[in-house]
């Protein structure tokens, strides 16, 4: 165990990160529009090449990077040789904050949240990667960190940045689909194993890898090799990730959440389950959110709406086949249409929309080849600006960067924690309904309490136990 994982060590962290809060964010707006971002990356392999990338085109600097595994620091130390190397981001922050303007987080979901509150706490600006949090406690500490500090942030799902995401909220916005009353989502995740039990024994820990540092909060446990936890499978574990529903949800429903303005749910519930451990996500699942009526993004009433999600495999006649196959098809799809792996189905009282792939950019309005001839219907009006730098990681950066630098203010990133903590938080609730594990029983949400009223079994993973020197409330 190493040594900075001592409680004097961690407050010691934490309060120069809270006294740091006492002033003012580390780029001063008014005075430092044009400089250079100076950032921490906290993690470099895996999806931080993508941040390594995206700083990189934007001429900003690394001025240190940390990842547990030593091996896996990617370009970083090609592209700023002077950048510090650290494998424990507490230590990094000890040593870098001082030095640094922003972080960008890139770790397993279970350390999302740590480094980005401490970093808020001391006015940096925070790019983290989607799901934002592991737990609904954490996303609730974010919203209220981000509320109070005014720190420029943004979640890592590029899609936001897309233009076809864009053209999604003009169709619903615009009146084109009438009243939306139900949207159906499917992914092609998991692509990595879930349904299984914990392997036996322990495996020798890489000279390379911090494992202690890698757990972090979570509850200890033996390591072993073969991509069973690091590098690659820690998403379905509890104890480390969010499932297929975590990894995928905060990019296929991110034009649900954007569009239609749902709020948090009045009720979550599993309609169907297959494949499932006592520690870790199943092979397959279906889920379904109720949220109360509302009002649009433009201020236009909206009814009741219910939102599905198929993930992974079911069984059928005792063969395993892809959830999404239970979706419901639109009336006026053609009956050889197959549908796309991922993607959604908004149902209207006027159209359906159709959007295949995760990203929102294949969208369009089901119609029947006789309407298509007679009457075809064009895109929506433009209600929403595109992105001045494109789409994907790199126009997500410069979406956050403009505002990290002070040319924008601290909450006009597209998915700045304002839009992305409750967001994150109507997600994870599906998977506390999965973890509760009774199919079709509703579980009744008082979003405002932060509680379930009808199952004390859900409120007690509204939250989780971490390991001694590893909790923290945000100040």
């Amino acid at each position: 165990m190493t040594p900075y994982t001592s409680r004097r060590s961690f407050l010691k962290i934490a309060s120069a990160a809270s006294a740091s809060a006492l002033g003012f964010p580390s780029i001063l707006h008014a005075q430092n529009k044009g400089d250079k971002l100076r950032i921490a990356l906290i993690a470099t392999g895996g999806k931080g090449g993508a941040h390594i990338d995206a700083v990189n085109k934007a001429g900003d600097i690394v001025i240190a990077h940390c990842d547990v595994d030593s091996k896996r620091q990617g370009r970083a130390p090609k592209l700023w040789p002077d950048s510090r190397f650290y494998q424990d981001y507490r230590i990094l922050f000890e040593k870098e904050m001082k030095n640094i303007d922003a972080i960008m987080v890139s770790t397993p979901d279970h350390h999302h949240y740590l480094p980005t509150a401490l970093a808020m706490e001391a006015g940096k600006h925070c790019y983290t990667q989607k799901p934002l949090v592991h737990t609904v406690w954490e996303a609730r500490q974010l919203l209220a960190g981000v509320n109070k500090f005014k720190v420029a942030t943004q979640m890592g799902n590029q899609g936001h940045s897309n233009g076809g995401n864009r053209e999604i909220y003009e169709y619903v916005n615009s009146g084109m689909l009438g009243d939306v009353t139900e949207i159906h989502c499917c992914t092609n995740r998991p692509i990595w194993p879930q349904g299984i039990e914990r392997p036996d024994g322990t495996d020798l820990v890489p000279e390379n890898l911090d494992w202690d540092v890698w757990l972090g909060g979570a509850p200890e446990r033996p390591y072993k090799g073969n991509r069973t936890y690091h590098d690659f499978a820690w998403r379905g574990w509890y104890d480390f990730g969010g499932g297929a529903l975590a990894d995928m949800a905060c990019h296929t429903m991110d034009s649900i959440f954007w569009s239609m303005n749902p709020g948090l749910p009045s009720s979550i519930e599993v309609v169907e389950i297959y494949g499932h451990t006592k520690e870790t996500f199943p092979k397959g699942a279906i889920f379904r959110w109720t949220y109360p009526a509302g009002k649009l993004p433009n201020g236009k009433p909206r009814p009741e709406l219910v939102i599905y999600w198929y993930e992974g495999k079911l069984l059928k006649d005792g063969k395993e086949v892809p959830a999404a196959e239970r979706m419901r098809r639109p009336e006026k799809l053609a009956a050889d249409h197959k549908l796309a792996a991922s993607g959604n189905i908004y149902f209207g009282t006027k159209n359906d929309l159709l959007v295949e792939g995760d990203y929102g950019n294949q969208a369009r309005i089901i119609q029947t080849p006789e309407e298509m001839k007679n009457n075809p219907l064009s895109k929506p009006p433009q209600l929403l600006e595109r992105n001045p730098d494109g789409e994907g990681d790199f126009g997500q950066y410069m979406d956050w960067q403009r505002a990290a630098k002070g040319e924008k203010a601290w909450n006009t990133p597209g998915s700045n924690f304002t839009y992305a903590a409750p967001f994150t938080e109507s997600i994870l609730l599906g998977n506390i309904a999965l973890r509760v594990g009774k199919m079709n029983e509703k579980l009744i949400y008082d979003g405002a309490k932060m509680r379930f009223t009808n199952n004390e079994q859900a409120n007690q993973f509204l939250n989780k136990e971490y390991r001694k020197g590893w909790k923290h409330t945000i100040a």
